[in-house]
Order: structure tokens, then C-alpha cells, then sequence
């Protein structure tokens, strides 16, 4: 018999908690099959002796996950879930968010945050499926993950139990982790066959990197981190041209190509790449408190966002676009934050949904040397109206008219002026 930092009383399979008995017999477990989540299986079934479901989603990683299937049934998993999410996510996740322009912090496009809260339901579904009493992860105390999973969760099913290895257990390292594979047989890959000595998150919008040389924000990345991209250096010398069609905000067609939202960030996505597009390198504001550096190629996003601005520029009214841009951040902090699922943002959304009916066209665009430049955009729907904008005639906009337009909105800025004259 022991405490936990969790307020159990760890007997058996038992677990009492202070306010009454909690029965922890089968988990779901978020996993990917690395070292953490294959430690957490073995864990989970020795601390809470509980039945361990696991759950591994390909939200387009561009890796193989198969393999978790057979390193689960090896840890004695005898229900395993392997699931291709890509189209759920690229069309009910991502495509929403970039209808709002979301940009954490003016730099994130929140690649790893938009996919958490697809996880979170998966997991409290598999959960309803399964009959199982808890759910479990493998984020750390330290990040937002642990955040937006629990967030998710909660909102999904407010009754839901939530094991959190990283906040209970005592294996503070990769060599503490090593250490406990080592002691019950776990097999797990060589530290020497790790193509990385990054913490990576990888999915159809980005890659992320962080840890290692990147935690001095003075560092520079190296040239070998990248995966995506391309050094500038290396990218075609000839530009590409290439032409997205928009239906009510969304990308429909790639040069008149029509595909799936799915296939579409994974087209844009290898079209950047090859010229360098989508790479930052960000010191960012965790929702926990601290300050984190870290690296992204967001390949598609980024000629995602600057070509939905661009038809929206013809076919938003004024205040509408302008409205949409205050609001922006708040919707994107939402996110980061994990309250995808929150009532907040679901009011936010609907209002972004409204503002896109017209947000229909094509913008032509040009990739060069890891810039992307609109070369043009058309709307059936466009508020745009050349006659009026031309210099050459007054049709329908008297120039003289602007003079009262012009002192009405001087009126207070004189009066000002005026009064401090007598100070």
C-alpha cells in the first residue's frame, strides 16, 4: 500500500481516493509506440493493474504507424485501435482554423495545437466504445499538450478519468525510461537508431522541433534538423506558378485539379517545400506560464493563409474583414490553449462561417525562393468594382464629396486642437 501524487491509495487493483473507491480497470492510452507511450502501457498495467487499450492515430505524420499494432500486442495490448484521421482532420480541424487566419502570437500556426483536440475525442469515444473508466497520455507537466487533452476531454465528457503518467510516475529522463524498459523486457528502438535528437510533433499542417541545441534561443537551427524544406540555396531556379479555387472559404482545387482537404495540404505541402516555403523559428508564450523556443515547417499553411487572405480581400465587406482580424487572436489563443471545444469558440467559429458564403474565387500565386506572392485574384462574388476604384472618371464616386466626408471626421480632431490653444 502507497499514496500517489494523484490522492489514490494504490492496493491491489484498487484505488482509493479520499472521497470515496474508484475501480480502475481498463485505460485508454494515447499511443504512438516511441519509448514514452511504450513505457506508460507497461506502467499503467502495473500501478493501476487495469486492462490498457491503446489508440494511434495517423493524422499525417508521413510515418509508418503499423508498427505500434505489433509493439502494443507485445505489451500484452489485446485491443488495439490504428486509425487514419487525415481527411477528419484536415476538413473539421484545419480548414475551419484557416478560415479565421489564425496566427498565435503573430508567428504560430498552430500546427501540434490544432490536433489535440481530434485525439481528445477519439480517445473519450474509444473510451465509450470499449467501456473503459479512464483515458491516459504521454504529455509532460511542463507543456500545453497535457492541457489540451485534459480540456478536450473534460468538455467532451465532464465525467471522464484521466491518468497522466508524467505528473505521477518517478522517471524523471530517457535514461530513467531506458532503465525501466531494460528491467521488464520492453523492447524498445536503439537511442543510436534515433534519426533525431529533437522532440518532434509531426502532422498533416507541420513538424515541430524542440529540445536539444534548440533550447538556447541564441542557437541556430541546423541545417540537417529540416525535413520538409528546402534550403533557399537549393530551391528551383525558376518560380512556380500555380492557382487555388476557394468555395466558401475553403481550397476546393489545385490548378484546377479539385481534391480532397486532406490531399490538398499534402500536395501544397511538398509544392513549399521543394521552394522553401513554411519555415519559422519561434520563442513562444506557453499557456503554463514559461517561455519555449521552438522550430516549424508549416509548408501548406503558410500558402494557405496568404492565398485565403487574398480572396477574401476582394469578396469581405470592410468592417466584416476587420472584424474578423480583431477577433482573430482570441480565436487563435482558444486554441493554443486548448478550448477547441469550448462554447467560446464554437460562437467565434459560426460567425467565421457566416463571413466565408461569399468567400468563393481563385488566387494565382507565385513560389520562389521561399516566398510566396499573389499575382492575382477574381471572385464572381467580388466587392471590387473597377469602375469606381479607376482614377479616370468619377462614376458613381463624386470626388468632391470627399471634402465634407474628410471634415466631418476632422470636427473632433479641430475641436482638440482649438481647446488646447488656451491652455
Amino acid at each position: 500500500m502507497f499514496f500517489n501524487p494523484r490522492g489514490y491509495i494504490l492496493l491491489g487493483s484498487i484505488h482509493l481516493k479520499n472521497e470515496g473507491i474508484s475501480l480502475i480497470e481498463k485505460v485508454v492510452l494515447a499511443y504512438s509506440g516511441g519509448l514514452d507511450t511504450s513505457v506508460i502501457v507497461k506502467w499503467l498495467q502495473e500501478t493501476y493493474k487495469c486492462e490498457v487499450v491503446t489508440f494511434t492515430a495517423d493524422i499525417g505524420q508521413g510515418e509508418e504507424i503499423e508498427p505500434a499494432r505489433k509493439k502494443a500486442k507485445d505489451l500484452g495490448v489485446r485491443q488495439v485501435f490504428i486509425e487514419d484521421l487525415k481527411e477528419e482532420f484536415a476538413k473539421d480541424f484545419v480548414f475551419p482554423m484557416f478560415r479565421a487566419n489564425a496566427i498565435y502570437e503573430g508567428e504560430y500556426l498552430l500546427g501540434t495545437s490544432i490536433a489535440r483536440p481530434l485525439i481528445a475525442k477519439r480517445l473519450v469515444e474509444i473510451a465509450a466504445e470499449t467501456e473503459a473508466d479512464a483515458i491516459s497520455h504521454g504529455a509532460t507537466g511542463k507543456g500545453n499538450d497535457q492541457v489540451r487533452f485534459e480540456l478536450g476531454a473534460y468538455a467532451l465528457n465532464s465525467d471522464i478519468k484521466i491518468i497522466a503518467p508524467w505528473r505521477e510516475w518517478d522517471l524523471d529522463s530517457r535514461v530513467s525510461l531506458l532503465s525501466f524498459c531494460k528491467e521488464n523486457h520492453i523492447k524498445v528502438d536503439s537511442p543510436n537508431e534515433s534519426k533525431s535528437p529533437y522532440s518532434m510533433d509531426a502532422n498533416l499542417l507541420h513538424i515541430s522541433y524542440e529540445g536539444s541545441d534548440l533550447e538556447d534561443p541564441w542557437s541556430k537551427p541546423k541545417k540537417e534538423m529540416w525535413r520538409w524544406t528546402k534550403e533557399i540555396e537549393d530551391t528551383p531556379e525558376e518560380p512556380e506558378i500555380l492557382t487555388l479555387t476557394f468555395s466558401k472559404g475553403d481550397i476546393v482545387a489545385i490548378n484546377d485539379d479539385k481534391k480532397s482537404p486532406a490531399q490538398i495540404m499534402s500536395c501544397l505541402n511538398i509544392i513549399a517545400g521543394k521552394h522553401g516555403i513554411g519555415r519559422s523559428d519561434i520563442v513562444e508564450n506557453r499557456f503554463v506560464g514559461m517561455k519555449s523556443r521552438g522550430c516549424y515547417e508549416t509548408p501548406a499553411g503558410f500558402i494557405m493563409l496568404r492565398a485565403h487572405r487574398a480572396i477574401e480581400s476582394l469578396t469581405l465587406d470592410r468592417e466584416v474583414a476587420h472584424l474578423k482580424d480583431e477577433l482573430m487572436p482570441r480565436y487563435a489563443k482558444l486554441i493554443y490553449n486548448g478550448f477547441w471545444w469550448s462554447p467560446e469558440r464554437n460562437i467565434l467559429q459560426a460567425a467565421i462561417d457566416e463571413s466565408q458564403k461569399a468567400v468563393n474565387g481563385v488566387v494565382r500565386l507565385k513560389l520562389f525562393k521561399g516566398n510566396v506572392t499573389i499575382e492575382g485574384r477574381k471572385s464572381m462574388d467580388s466587392l471590387y468594382d473597377e469602375k469606381i476604384a479607376s482614377f479616370d472618371a468619377n462614376v458613381a464616386f463624386e470626388q468632391k464629396d470627399a471634402e465634407g466626408f474628410i471634415k466631418l471626421n476632422a470636427l473632433r480632431l479641430r475641436l482638440a486642437e482649438r481647446s488646447s490653444r488656451k491652455l
